[in-house]
């Protein structure tokens, strides 16, 4: 495997005699993206800082192309990296002033950056803005020049701090993607932080859960979201059913899991015998009415209820279903007019195996957290 762009090694940083951040290893691959998430106060800014080489760890190490690097001398590693921050940080300037000023910073010929922060404009659809002033653009507009004045430096590595959180929903749901398609297609190196689940799973490679300063789980970003090593992480990550319930049974693949009387079939092994900790994501869980056939799939749990509760969100409503224990599914608005959902009404829910995940054993020596997946 190729070395890493960016290595933490026993990285603490404290203040006032108290830990922020404490990372044993952590390690940015050569076109990764990286997304640290975690909630406010976690250590993420401050993960990211030092990752910049903008803070140097109370103990620790950072190493940027293999070489050791204290931040206090470290103006050329900083000029092979670029950051873009929460406020887009623009100068009053042009749109495309802006863009540039990265590489006037590092002498790039005129011509040279010209073409640069053409190319850059027009692959984040902002060429007609060009010679607008930065005071006359709109938040997505801004955060878009930010990102080519970033991007035409043509960086070693991209950090990325919460770099959608002051933007509306529609700027953000047109500027995900697109930020999506450029990482992916030039393979460029990214450390994203944000406390924004949906943003990590569009962007990222591999996630890192970071709660009170500490790495609680670092892996694949489909298995952090769908088979995450803790109750703690499950939950941080939107896992909102989480049940105990008793093995009854192993058969082949599939373990038997008996839960508020209710049995239900997991995809994941264990004992029988043993109690559990299971988890069930709400948009894996599908809401049929009782008089409807079921249709033809792999899904082996069907659940008789009565919704409990139901709460109207975008992009899609929380509907808590009784099913002998409170089953939360996440369904479109559309499907909720359509099947006449209202509280109190009898209904049928519906996961597959691989839905539902044990994510510990409850009394095992390794206690909840021990994940199976």
């Amino acid at each position: 495997m190729a070395p890493p762009v960016l290595a933490l090694s026993n990285v603490r940083v404290s203040y006032g005699g108290a830990d922020v951040l404490d990372v044993g290893a952590l390690e940015v691959a050569e076109g990764e993206v990286l997304a640290v998430i975690g909630p406010n106060g976690s250590g993420k800014s401050t993960l990211l800082r030092v990752a910049g080489l903008l803070e140097r760890p109370t103990t620790g190490r950072v190493s940027f192309r293999q070489r050791v690097v204290d931040a206090a001398h470290a103006l050329a590693e900083r000029r092979r990296m670029a950051m873009v921050f929460q406020q887009p940080l623009l100068a009053d300037m042009t749109v495309a002033e802006n863009a540039a000023l990265g590489l006037a910073f590092r002498g790039v010929g005129a011509d040279l950056c010209e073409a640069r922060v053409g190319r850059w404009l027009e692959r984040l659809n902002i060429a007609p803005l060009r010679d607008r002033r930065a005071r006359t653009l709109s938040g997505g507009e801004a955060q878009r020049v930010a990102l080519a004045r970033a991007l035409v430096v043509e960086p070693d590595l991209l950090l990325l701090d919460e770099p959608f959180a002051g933007l509306d929903e529609p700027s953000r749901g047109t500027l995900l993607p697109d930020l999506a398609a450029i990482l992916r297609g030039d393979r460029v190196t990214t450390i994203l932080v944000s406390h924004d689940r949906g943003e990590a799973q569009a962007l990222a490679d591999r996630v890192a859960v970071l709660m009170r300063g500490r790495i609680l789980q670092l892996d694949e970003t489909a298995r952090v979201f769908h088979a995450p090593a803790s109750e703690e992480v499950a939950r941080f990550v939107g896992v909102e059913t989480i049940v105990t319930g008793r093995v009854l049974a192993r058969d082949g693949g599939v373990t038997v899991v008996e839960v508020a009387g209710r049995k239900l079939e997991v995809a994941a092994p264990a004992r029988p015998g043993e109690l559990v900790r299971l988890g069930i994501r709400p948009e894996d869980v599908t809401l049929m009415l009782p008089t409807e056939h079921a249709p033809l799939s792999s899904a082996r749990n069907h659940l008789t209820g009565t919704i409990a509760h139901l709460v109207p969100s975008t992009p899609a409503t929380r509907i808590v279903v009784d099913v002998g224990f409170p089953l939360v599914a996440s369904v479109t608005a559309r499907s909720v007019a359509d099947l006449g959902l209202a509280e109190g009404l009898p209904i049928t829910a519906v996961f597959k195996a691989s839905a539902a995940h044990l994510i510990g054993l409850a009394g095992s020596p390794g206690g909840p957290g021990h994940a199976f997946a």
